[in-house]
């Protein structure tokens, strides 16, 4: 379809963080956005006092007619829907342009000097870091984020003047394999969607061919010390960085006390000292690394790097204080993968030693469960109290034998219960929590302002 002549776009499945900017992007451009997901959100209500009109049941009826005429109407659709979705049936028995999020994100950013932050674990802060940096310096950016950034309350942002875009680059269904970045940032390639990619070597190979779509010309920003066949073309520029072992790019003499981090940032190109973290724990040190990396080199300035980083306030559900009081701290965090878990259990240890710490962990997904649940006990045996909910699908249907009893039984705890979440504030009442921390991507979300009012 030309765009020109676009006059609707509607979303099937359009309460996902990726579709949701995709939404705002379209609404900016005065298209109607129209849409259906599974259940109304916070955000998809916030989508629609901002213009867009999202229903909550699979009814082909429920399609309003600006979005039944096939010449002026696109439809984006999400992989996580399922194959007898009947409303997908429909726009595809009568014609329509049917494509998936990806490619739409593709259409719109690679003709742009897009940035593009991909890898396991990271790609929200590390994009949302870089993202800010940009947006507060003399080059700017617009930008497409998985999270909806403190400060701007959005997932989207755009620049009249800028040629530069920020975009995660989401591997989950080779999603990614749809941009053509200007610059890249791989952060961690730790297996993960082994549903999708069924082996660890074909998840890192999907990394591999992701490097050879970079633009030449262009850069890509590795994590030192990852394994992967690099499939670069001639022209595109190389850098490894991390957070504290040396690299083209990395942070030294880091100081941690009084609640803040500091580091000064060394490059290639020069060094700059004092970087203050926003969000001060540990594991932003290398997702700072790798945002001021890429700003570095679009032209930002080093007093503009200081002034970024230190406004930066990170994005909600990414290690998202929401209570921080002397005798109680409540943290939110994303953390859905083994490595994640863990790196955000250490942070808050760093910051709290000798508390006790408790943990409501809800596992996301069946297969991702199946796969890693010794892996994730590993990790939350490293609190004092976990609490286990039920597993979040999302796409999936209930595997056999996979529920969170399998995480349950591998950990070494001896205080550890598994939970509904309609008892879980009596639960928690009663164990008096010191520093609670309340992980997983799925609807958990919902747990976090209830908990939050029930400690207040």
């Amino acid at each position: 379809m030309e765009r020109t002549k676009l006059k609707a776009v509607y979303f099937a499945g359009a309460g996902g963080i990726g579709m949701s900017s995709l939404i705002r992007y379209f609404l900016s451009k005065n298209i109607s956005v129209a849409g259906y997901d599974r259940v109304s959100t916070e955000l998809t209500e916030r989508l629609n006092t901002e213009g867009a009109a999202i229903h909550y049941k699979d009814d082909v009826l429920l399609i309003p007619d600006l979005f039944r005429e096939v010449k002026h109407t696109l439809v984006v659709y999400t992989p996580a829907l399922p194959v007898d979705h009947q409303e997908l049936a429909y726009f595809r028995s009568h014609h329509f342009e049917v494509i998936k999020r990806a490619e739409v994100l593709g259409q719109i950013i690679n003709p742009m000097k897009s940035l593009c932050v991909s890898g396991t674990h990271g790609k929200t802060t590390t994009s949302s870091m870089l993202a800010h940096i940009l947006k507060q310096s003399t080059v700017d950016c617009s930008a497409f984020l998985g999270g909806i950034l403190k400060g701007y309350e959005s997932n989207l942002m755009l620049s009249a003047k800028s040629d530069y875009v920020v975009a995660e680059a989401d591997e989950f269904d080779r999603s990614f394999h749809r941009l053509t970045p200007y610059m890249a940032v791989i952060t961690a390639v730790d297996p993960d969607h082994l549903d999708i990619y069924g082996t660890p070597e074909a998840y890192r190979k999907s990394f591999s061919y992701f490097t050879s779509l970079i633009k030449p010309g262009g850069c890509l920003l590795l994590h030192k010390g990852l394994d992967l066949d690099l499939q670069l073309q001639p022209t595109v520029t190389f850098y490894t960085y991390s957070g504290t072992t040396p690299a083209d790019f990395y942070a030294n003499n880091i100081r941690i006390g009084n609640g803040e981090i500091f580091f000064d940032f060394f490059t290639p190109f020069g060094n700059v000292a004092d970087i203050s973290l926003g969000v001060p724990v540990r594991i932003n040190i290398e997702n700072a690394v790798a945002a001021l990396a890429l700003a570095s080199m679009c032209g930002v300035t080093p007093e503009e790097m200081r002034e970024g980083m230190a406004s930066f306030k990170g994005a909600h559900r990414r290690f998202d204080f929401r209570i921080k009081r002397d005798d109680f701290v409540l943290i939110d965090d994303y953390a859905h993968h083994p490595k994640e878990v863990s790196a955000s259990v250490n942070s808050v240890r760093e910051l709290y030693p000798g508390r006790k710490l408790t943990a409501v962990f809800q596992p996301h997904l069946y297969s991702r469960t199946k796969d890693f649940y010794e892996d994730f006990a590993k990790s939350l045996s490293q609190v004092d109290d976990l609490i286990l909910l039920d597993i979040y699908p999302a796409r999936e249907a209930p595997m056999p034998g996979v529920t969170s009893k399998l995480i349950y039984d591998a950990t070494t705890l001896k205080k550890k219960t598994i939970c509904t979440k309609d008892k879980l504030i009596d639960l928690l009442k009663k164990s008096n929590p010191d520093v609670l921390l309340m992980i997983g991507a799925g609807d958990i979300s919902d747990m976090v302002e209830p908990v939050e009012k029930a400690f207040s």
